[in-house]
């Protein structure tokens, strides 16, 4: 029985190549799994999902065009296979330098690169903490519009150059004065490095998430779009219903309460890494 079986194998698996695996192939196919499974996940919320699904139905008509042996249609696609390639590098250039700014700004770049410009001027003091705190406070009771950015390792020059330079110390009535309704200042985003205001009407990128909620306004965008480019923490001041939300790493969490804000502050300025985690209450709606 057993020889009639090793026989029927031998006559199955035959012509087959059966290579020899080890733990080496066994690793490197975990690891491709899991960074193709992170790109379709980082993808899936942009503009370019939608260009990834129209170029994986165009592989599928070219596949069977191979199955049916519709040579013209295969010459076609091999003769432009160049062209596509530069296509899909002007196309997809804002998503490629989005993935590449969150690769430079890990935590362990910082560690192992000595020329690294992240310094302890990036971290603020308990006074600034105090007048963001209480600025948000007295803004949310006027229904003041505000949106207000905590710049952290990823230095945010492109965006302050899109405003007006300020370089003054933070307080809370500079805070108050920059958003104060007809004010010169009042509309765009403040960047706060360290403790001082970089620059004040600050234009930031929209966020391309097409799940967002309909009922959010552009300073909401902005937050988050600054947000997915950057490690920065944006605090949102809501015109409407004076709400306070709060955005890090593409999440979105509205109407926080002061004491949350605090919360979170508190965890950007600690020098640990473990103290960087973004926590809020169970019951906070996430966008």
């Amino acid at each position: 029985m057993g020889q009639w079986l090793s026989a029927l194998l031998d006559n199955i698996l035959g012509d087959w190549y059966i290579p020899d695996i080890g733990i080496i192939d066994i690793l490197e196919v975990i690891i491709i799994t899991l960074i193709v499974y992170r790109i379709v996940i980082w993808i899936k919320n942009t503009k370019a999902w939608m260009l990834l699904k129209g170029l994986l139905v165009l592989s599928v008509f070219i596949l069977i065009a191979a199955i049916l042996q519709m040579h013209t249609i295969l010459f076609l696609a091999q003769a432009s296979l160049s062209i596509l390639a530069f296509a899909a590098v002007i196309v997809f250039q804002p998503e490629l330098r989005r993935a590449l700014e969150k690769i430079g700004e890990k935590d362990f770049i910082s560690r192992i690169n000595p020329f690294d410009s992240k310094s302890e001027n990036l971290r603020f003091h308990d006074d600034t903490m105090r007048a963001i705190v209480n600025a948000a406070g007295v803004m949310s009771g006027q229904r003041t519009g505000a949106l207000i950015i905590v710049e952290q390792a990823t230095r945010l020059s492109e965006y302050e150059m899109t405003g007006i330079e300020m370089d003054c110390v933070v307080s809370e009535q500079i805070l108050l004065n920059i958003f104060e309704n007809n004010t010169p200042l009042h509309d765009g985003a403040v960047i706060l490095r360290g403790d001082r205001v970089a620059s004040a009407t600050c234009y930031l990128p929209l966020s391309d998430n097409m799940h967002l909620s309909k009922d959010l306004g552009t300073r909401h965008r902005a937050a988050l779009g600054i947000t997915e480019v950057s490690d920065a923490m944006a605090i949102v001041l809501s015109e409407e219903t004076g709400a306070i939300s709060v955005a890090v790493h593409g999440r979105l969490v509205r109407r926080i309460s002061i004491e949350e804000l605090t919360q979170q502050l508190e965890q950007i300025q600690m020098k640990s890494h473990e103290g960087r985690k973004f926590r809020f209450g169970k019951r906070r709606k996430r966008f």
